[in-house]
Protein backbone atom coordinates (compact mmCIF):
# COMPACT_ATOMS: atom_id res chain seq x y z
CA UNK A 1 0.00 0.00 0.00
CA UNK A 2 1.23 3.68 -0.82
CA UNK A 3 0.56 6.26 1.79
CA UNK A 4 1.78 9.90 2.87
CA UNK A 5 5.03 10.18 4.18
CA UNK A 6 4.86 12.08 7.55
CA UNK A 7 6.30 12.51 11.33
CA UNK A 8 10.11 11.28 11.62
CA UNK A 9 10.31 9.51 8.21
CA UNK A 10 9.24 12.93 6.49
CA UNK A 11 11.92 14.43 8.60
CA UNK A 12 14.83 12.10 8.20
CA UNK A 13 17.68 13.49 6.67
CA UNK A 14 20.50 11.01 6.65
CA UNK A 15 18.91 7.96 5.57
CA UNK A 16 21.22 4.47 5.15
CA UNK A 17 19.82 0.97 3.31
CA UNK A 18 20.91 -1.75 4.43
CA UNK A 19 21.54 -4.57 1.77
CA UNK A 20 24.19 -7.11 2.49
CA UNK A 21 24.47 -9.55 -0.05
CA UNK A 22 25.53 -9.42 -3.75
CA UNK A 23 25.93 -7.29 -6.32
CA UNK A 24 22.80 -8.92 -7.95
CA UNK A 25 20.44 -7.82 -5.08
CA UNK A 26 22.42 -4.50 -4.65
CA UNK A 27 21.13 -3.91 -7.87
CA UNK A 28 17.76 -4.65 -7.32
CA UNK A 29 17.84 -1.94 -4.36
CA UNK A 30 17.64 0.71 -7.09
CA UNK A 31 13.80 1.23 -7.20
CA UNK A 32 14.03 1.94 -3.09
CA UNK A 33 16.95 4.34 -3.26
CA UNK A 34 15.33 6.26 -6.29
CA UNK A 35 12.15 6.80 -4.01
CA UNK A 36 13.47 7.75 -1.37
CA UNK A 37 15.46 10.19 -3.38
CA UNK A 38 12.31 11.48 -4.66
CA UNK A 39 10.37 12.02 -1.38
CA UNK A 40 13.47 13.24 0.64
CA UNK A 41 15.22 15.28 -2.05
CA UNK A 42 17.01 17.27 0.72
CA UNK A 43 18.49 14.33 2.34
CA UNK A 44 21.96 12.00 2.24
CA UNK A 45 21.40 8.54 1.55
CA UNK A 46 24.35 6.05 2.24
CA UNK A 47 24.14 2.22 1.06
CA UNK A 48 25.60 -0.13 3.48
CA UNK A 49 26.95 -3.19 1.42
CA UNK A 50 28.99 -6.23 1.57
CA UNK A 51 32.06 -5.75 0.31
CA UNK A 52 31.11 -7.85 -2.88
CA UNK A 53 27.75 -6.20 -3.68
CA UNK A 54 29.61 -2.19 -3.15
CA UNK A 55 31.02 -3.38 -6.10
CA UNK A 56 26.94 -2.03 -7.87
CA UNK A 57 27.10 1.11 -5.71
CA UNK A 58 28.75 3.45 -8.88
CA UNK A 59 25.43 1.76 -10.82
CA UNK A 60 23.08 3.58 -8.69
CA UNK A 61 23.33 7.56 -9.07
CA UNK A 62 20.69 8.17 -5.84
CA UNK A 63 23.44 6.80 -3.26
CA UNK A 64 25.61 9.67 -1.90
CA UNK A 65 28.25 7.59 0.62
CA UNK A 66 28.98 3.98 0.46
CA UNK A 67 29.80 1.53 3.80
CA UNK A 68 31.16 -1.80 3.11
CA UNK A 69 30.93 -4.44 5.97
CA UNK A 70 31.04 -8.00 6.30
CA UNK A 71 28.79 -9.00 9.29
CA UNK A 72 28.20 -12.35 10.87
CA UNK A 73 24.91 -12.66 10.25
CA UNK A 74 25.06 -12.86 6.28
CA UNK A 75 28.17 -15.14 7.01
CA UNK A 76 27.74 -18.78 4.90
CA UNK A 77 29.73 -21.54 6.32
CA UNK A 78 31.29 -19.66 8.77
CA UNK A 79 34.20 -18.10 7.44
CA UNK A 80 34.65 -15.41 9.52
CA UNK A 81 36.39 -15.25 12.70
CA UNK A 82 35.28 -15.19 16.26
CA UNK A 83 35.89 -11.72 16.86
CA UNK A 84 33.14 -9.46 18.45
CA UNK A 85 35.32 -6.41 18.13
CA UNK A 86 34.05 -6.53 14.62
CA UNK A 87 30.85 -5.93 14.94
CA UNK A 88 31.29 -3.38 17.85
CA UNK A 89 33.65 -1.29 15.58
CA UNK A 90 30.45 -1.86 13.29
CA UNK A 91 27.97 -0.08 15.88
CA UNK A 92 30.60 2.42 16.71
CA UNK A 93 31.11 3.33 12.85
CA UNK A 94 27.12 3.56 12.66
CA UNK A 95 27.16 5.67 15.51
CA UNK A 96 29.59 8.12 14.78
CA UNK A 97 27.45 8.48 11.11
CA UNK A 98 24.30 9.77 13.22
CA UNK A 99 22.08 8.90 11.23
CA UNK A 100 18.44 9.16 11.26
CA UNK A 101 17.26 6.19 9.82
CA UNK A 102 17.90 3.14 8.39
CA UNK A 103 16.24 0.86 5.82
CA UNK A 104 17.16 -2.80 6.35
CA UNK A 105 16.15 -5.01 3.16
CA UNK A 106 15.91 -9.05 3.03
CA UNK A 107 14.94 -11.60 0.92
CA UNK A 108 11.96 -13.44 2.02
CA UNK A 109 14.20 -16.25 4.09
CA UNK A 110 16.32 -13.17 5.80
CA UNK A 111 15.79 -11.98 9.62
CA UNK A 112 15.94 -8.22 9.85
CA UNK A 113 16.52 -8.58 13.55
CA UNK A 114 20.64 -8.82 13.87
CA UNK A 115 20.86 -5.53 12.13
CA UNK A 116 17.81 -3.77 13.36
CA UNK A 117 18.80 -4.88 17.06
CA UNK A 118 22.99 -3.29 15.19
CA UNK A 119 21.22 -0.13 14.78
CA UNK A 120 19.30 0.19 17.90
CA UNK A 121 22.39 -0.23 19.71
CA UNK A 122 24.10 2.74 17.33
CA UNK A 123 20.82 5.02 18.15
CA UNK A 124 19.42 5.53 14.78
CA UNK A 125 15.90 6.33 16.12
CA UNK A 126 14.48 4.75 12.79
CA UNK A 127 14.71 1.66 12.09
CA UNK A 128 12.20 -0.50 8.90
CA UNK A 129 12.47 -4.06 7.90
CA UNK A 130 10.12 -6.54 6.61
CA UNK A 131 9.63 -9.74 9.50
CA UNK A 132 8.20 -13.05 9.81
CA UNK A 133 9.46 -13.18 13.41
CA UNK A 134 8.67 -11.52 17.11
CA UNK A 135 11.46 -9.29 17.67
CA UNK A 136 10.12 -7.00 20.49
CA UNK A 137 11.18 -3.01 19.95
CA UNK A 138 14.22 -3.94 17.77
CA UNK A 139 12.46 -2.12 14.57
CA UNK A 140 9.86 1.03 15.09
CA UNK A 141 8.72 0.07 11.99
CA UNK A 142 7.76 -3.58 11.59
CA UNK A 143 6.27 -4.77 7.93
CA UNK A 144 4.05 -7.61 7.88
CA UNK A 145 5.69 -10.81 5.79
CA UNK A 146 5.22 -10.60 1.73
CA UNK A 147 4.87 -13.89 0.35
CA UNK A 148 7.99 -15.71 -0.27
CA UNK A 149 7.29 -15.73 -4.03
CA UNK A 150 7.00 -11.89 -4.36
CA UNK A 151 9.69 -10.68 -6.65
CA UNK A 152 12.39 -9.13 -4.65
CA UNK A 153 12.23 -5.27 -6.42
CA UNK A 154 8.76 -5.14 -5.12
CA UNK A 155 9.27 -6.83 -2.25
CA UNK A 156 11.78 -3.87 -1.49
CA UNK A 157 9.20 -1.19 -2.58
CA UNK A 158 6.47 -2.37 -0.20
CA UNK A 159 8.86 -2.41 2.93
CA UNK A 160 8.65 1.86 2.04
CA UNK A 161 5.40 1.80 0.81
CA UNK A 162 4.37 0.54 4.28
CA UNK A 163 6.45 3.81 5.94
CA UNK A 164 4.41 6.70 3.62
CA UNK A 165 6.82 6.74 0.72
CA UNK A 166 5.36 7.06 -2.56
CA UNK A 167 6.82 4.97 -5.65
CA UNK A 168 5.97 6.27 -8.94
CA UNK A 169 8.80 3.70 -10.83
CA UNK A 170 8.96 0.58 -10.13
CA UNK A 171 11.53 -0.57 -12.37
CA UNK A 172 15.31 -1.69 -12.34
CA UNK A 173 17.66 1.21 -13.50
CA UNK A 174 21.18 1.86 -13.67
CA UNK A 175 23.51 4.83 -14.53
CA UNK A 176 26.66 4.79 -16.47
CA UNK A 177 29.39 6.73 -16.43
CA UNK A 178 31.20 7.97 -20.14
CA UNK A 179 33.81 6.35 -18.11
CA UNK A 180 32.75 3.23 -17.86
CA UNK A 181 31.03 3.26 -21.55
CA UNK A 182 34.41 5.04 -23.06
CA UNK A 183 36.53 1.72 -21.19
CA UNK A 184 34.18 -1.23 -22.67
CA UNK A 185 34.22 0.37 -26.10
CA UNK A 186 37.88 0.34 -25.84
CA UNK A 187 38.40 -3.09 -24.20
CA UNK A 188 36.66 -4.18 -27.43
CA UNK A 189 38.01 -2.18 -30.04
CA UNK A 190 41.50 -3.19 -28.49
CA UNK A 191 40.24 -6.88 -29.66
CA UNK A 192 39.30 -5.47 -32.89
CA UNK A 193 35.60 -5.16 -32.38
CA UNK A 194 34.50 -1.60 -34.41
CA UNK A 195 32.82 0.65 -32.07
CA UNK A 196 29.02 -0.15 -32.33
CA UNK A 197 29.16 -3.12 -34.25
CA UNK A 198 26.22 -5.55 -33.11
CA UNK A 199 27.96 -8.73 -30.61
CA UNK A 200 26.20 -11.35 -28.84
CA UNK A 201 27.60 -11.23 -24.30
CA UNK A 202 28.35 -14.51 -23.17
CA UNK A 203 28.24 -14.63 -19.07
CA UNK A 204 28.23 -18.34 -18.58
CA UNK A 205 29.22 -18.40 -14.93
CA UNK A 206 27.94 -17.51 -11.35
CA UNK A 207 29.53 -17.22 -7.94
CA UNK A 208 27.29 -20.47 -7.17
CA UNK A 209 27.98 -23.63 -9.27
CA UNK A 210 23.88 -24.85 -8.69
CA UNK A 211 23.29 -22.25 -10.91
CA UNK A 212 25.62 -22.15 -13.87
CA UNK A 213 24.41 -24.11 -17.29
CA UNK A 214 26.90 -26.27 -18.42
CA UNK A 215 29.21 -23.86 -19.95
CA UNK A 216 29.88 -26.06 -23.30
CA UNK A 217 26.37 -26.24 -23.69
CA UNK A 218 26.48 -22.28 -23.38
CA UNK A 219 29.16 -22.10 -25.96
CA UNK A 220 27.65 -24.49 -28.66
CA UNK A 221 24.91 -21.84 -28.20
CA UNK A 222 26.52 -18.53 -28.71
CA UNK A 223 28.68 -20.51 -31.41
CA UNK A 224 25.35 -21.22 -33.45
CA UNK A 225 24.10 -17.80 -32.98
CA UNK A 226 27.33 -16.32 -34.01
CA UNK A 227 27.23 -18.43 -37.32
CA UNK A 228 23.65 -17.24 -37.89
CA UNK A 229 23.88 -13.64 -37.35
CA UNK A 230 27.78 -13.24 -38.41
CA UNK A 231 28.38 -11.69 -34.65
CA UNK A 232 31.52 -11.95 -32.46
CA UNK A 233 30.65 -13.34 -28.82
CA UNK A 234 32.01 -11.02 -26.02
CA UNK A 235 32.97 -13.59 -23.65
CA UNK A 236 32.14 -11.73 -19.57
CA UNK A 237 33.39 -13.14 -16.33
CA UNK A 238 35.09 -12.46 -12.96
CA UNK A 239 38.62 -12.83 -12.50
CA UNK A 240 38.24 -16.26 -10.25
CA UNK A 241 36.63 -17.57 -14.00
CA UNK A 242 39.83 -17.20 -15.86
CA UNK A 243 40.91 -20.68 -14.66
CA UNK A 244 37.57 -22.10 -16.30
CA UNK A 245 37.66 -19.89 -19.49
CA UNK A 246 40.06 -21.93 -21.78
CA UNK A 247 37.76 -24.09 -22.79
CA UNK A 248 34.51 -21.91 -23.64
CA UNK A 249 37.32 -19.50 -25.74
CA UNK A 250 38.86 -22.31 -27.78
CA UNK A 251 35.44 -23.92 -28.85
CA UNK A 252 34.74 -20.05 -29.86
CA UNK A 253 37.66 -19.62 -31.41
CA UNK A 254 38.28 -16.43 -33.43
CA UNK A 255 34.27 -15.91 -33.30
CA UNK A 256 35.35 -15.71 -29.33
CA UNK A 257 36.49 -12.14 -27.29
CA UNK A 258 38.18 -12.84 -24.39
CA UNK A 259 37.24 -10.07 -21.42
CA UNK A 260 37.02 -12.43 -18.66
CA UNK A 261 38.60 -10.71 -15.48
CA UNK A 262 38.99 -7.96 -17.49
CA UNK A 263 36.20 -5.34 -16.86
CA UNK A 264 34.97 -3.29 -13.64
CA UNK A 265 31.22 -3.79 -13.13
CA UNK A 266 30.37 -0.57 -14.43
CA UNK A 267 32.47 -2.05 -17.55
CA UNK A 268 30.71 -4.86 -17.32
CA UNK A 269 27.72 -2.87 -17.63
CA UNK A 270 28.40 -0.94 -20.21
CA UNK A 271 29.05 -4.07 -22.32
CA UNK A 272 25.28 -5.31 -21.52
CA UNK A 273 24.60 -1.83 -22.57
CA UNK A 274 25.79 -2.35 -25.81
CA UNK A 275 24.86 -5.95 -26.57
CA UNK A 276 22.33 -7.35 -29.22
CA UNK A 277 21.97 -10.06 -27.25
CA UNK A 278 23.18 -11.26 -23.75
CA UNK A 279 23.44 -15.19 -23.00
CA UNK A 280 23.14 -15.85 -18.72
CA UNK A 281 22.26 -17.86 -16.00
CA UNK A 282 20.71 -16.35 -12.82
CA UNK A 283 23.85 -13.83 -11.80
CA UNK A 284 23.92 -9.97 -11.35
CA UNK A 285 23.92 -9.62 -15.79
CA UNK A 286 20.22 -11.24 -15.49
CA UNK A 287 19.12 -7.81 -13.36
CA UNK A 288 21.81 -5.41 -15.68
CA UNK A 289 20.00 -6.78 -18.63
CA UNK A 290 16.69 -6.20 -17.26
CA UNK A 291 17.91 -2.73 -15.87
CA UNK A 292 19.57 -2.12 -19.74
CA UNK A 293 16.23 -3.09 -21.06
CA UNK A 294 18.59 -5.95 -23.06
CA UNK A 295 17.47 -8.79 -24.55
CA UNK A 296 18.30 -12.16 -22.95
CA UNK A 297 18.22 -15.80 -22.49
CA UNK A 298 18.56 -16.67 -19.33
CA UNK A 299 19.23 -20.09 -17.94
CA UNK A 300 17.33 -19.92 -14.84
CA UNK A 301 18.31 -23.01 -12.38
CA UNK A 302 15.63 -24.24 -9.74
CA UNK A 303 17.68 -22.74 -6.98
CA UNK A 304 14.80 -20.08 -6.43
CA UNK A 305 11.08 -19.52 -7.90
CA UNK A 306 11.62 -17.80 -10.98
CA UNK A 307 9.01 -15.27 -10.24
CA UNK A 308 11.24 -13.96 -6.74
CA UNK A 309 14.52 -12.96 -9.17
CA UNK A 310 13.46 -13.09 -12.67
CA UNK A 311 13.68 -9.88 -15.40
CA UNK A 312 10.32 -7.94 -15.32
CA UNK A 313 10.88 -5.52 -18.59
CA UNK A 314 13.38 -6.50 -20.68
CA UNK A 315 12.77 -8.76 -23.28
CA UNK A 316 13.76 -12.32 -22.56
CA UNK A 317 13.72 -16.14 -22.93
CA UNK A 318 13.85 -17.74 -19.36
CA UNK A 319 14.53 -21.40 -19.86
CA UNK A 320 14.58 -24.27 -16.96
CA UNK A 321 13.41 -27.81 -16.55
CA UNK A 322 10.92 -28.55 -13.63
CA UNK A 323 12.16 -30.86 -11.57
CA UNK A 324 10.88 -31.98 -7.89
CA UNK A 325 13.66 -30.41 -5.34
CA UNK A 326 12.85 -26.72 -7.01
CA UNK A 327 13.15 -24.60 -5.06
CA UNK A 328 16.33 -25.91 -3.14
CA UNK A 329 18.25 -22.54 -2.24
CA UNK A 330 21.27 -24.13 -2.51
CA UNK A 331 24.91 -23.41 -3.89
CA UNK A 332 25.93 -26.49 -5.05
CA UNK A 333 23.29 -29.09 -6.39
CA UNK A 334 23.52 -32.95 -4.89
CA UNK A 335 21.92 -34.19 -8.10
CA UNK A 336 22.77 -33.45 -11.44
CA UNK A 337 21.54 -30.25 -11.93
CA UNK A 338 18.46 -31.57 -14.22
CA UNK A 339 16.81 -27.79 -13.56
CA UNK A 340 18.95 -27.08 -16.23
CA UNK A 341 19.19 -30.01 -18.40
CA UNK A 342 18.48 -28.01 -21.63
CA UNK A 343 19.75 -28.94 -24.86
CA UNK A 344 22.44 -25.93 -26.39
CA UNK A 345 19.77 -25.47 -29.37
CA UNK A 346 17.51 -24.94 -27.31
CA UNK A 347 19.07 -21.75 -26.03
CA UNK A 348 20.25 -21.30 -29.65
CA UNK A 349 16.95 -21.29 -31.04
CA UNK A 350 15.36 -18.93 -28.13
CA UNK A 351 18.43 -16.10 -28.63
CA UNK A 352 17.75 -16.07 -32.40
CA UNK A 353 14.00 -16.00 -32.07
CA UNK A 354 14.05 -13.19 -29.90
CA UNK A 355 16.72 -11.45 -32.06
CA UNK A 356 14.36 -11.68 -34.45
CA UNK A 357 11.67 -10.23 -31.91
CA UNK A 358 13.59 -7.66 -31.37
CA UNK A 359 14.56 -6.47 -34.86
CA UNK A 360 17.96 -7.06 -34.49
CA UNK A 361 19.75 -6.62 -37.78
CA UNK A 362 22.79 -9.40 -39.11
CA UNK A 363 25.85 -8.00 -40.38
CA UNK A 364 28.84 -9.83 -42.61
CA UNK A 365 31.10 -10.92 -40.83
CA UNK A 366 33.96 -8.73 -42.15
CA UNK A 367 32.22 -5.74 -40.52
CA UNK A 368 32.69 -7.08 -37.29
CA UNK A 369 35.99 -6.89 -36.37
CA UNK A 370 38.91 -4.47 -37.88
CA UNK A 371 41.63 -6.72 -40.58
CA UNK A 372 44.19 -8.22 -38.93
CA UNK A 373 42.56 -8.49 -35.47
CA UNK A 374 41.22 -11.83 -33.74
Amino acid sequence: MSGSLAGQWAEARRVMVMRLDNIGDVVMTGPVLRALKENLPEASITLMASPGGKAAAPLLPWVDEVISWRVIWQDVGGKLSFDPARELEMIDTLKRCSYDAAIILTSFKQTPHPAGYACYLAGIPLRLGESKEFGGGVLTDEVPPAPDGLHQAERNLRAIEHAGFRVDDRSLSVSLSEAARAGAAGLLEERGIVPGSPYVLLNPWASASARVYPPDRFTLAARRISQETGWPVVVSGADADRGRSGRVLDALSARGVDLVGATTLPELAALVEGARLVLTNNTSTMHLLDALRVPGVVTYSGTELEEQWRPRHAPHRLLRRETWCSPCYAFECPYNLECLDIPSEEVAQAGLSLIAETGGETEPASLQREPGKS
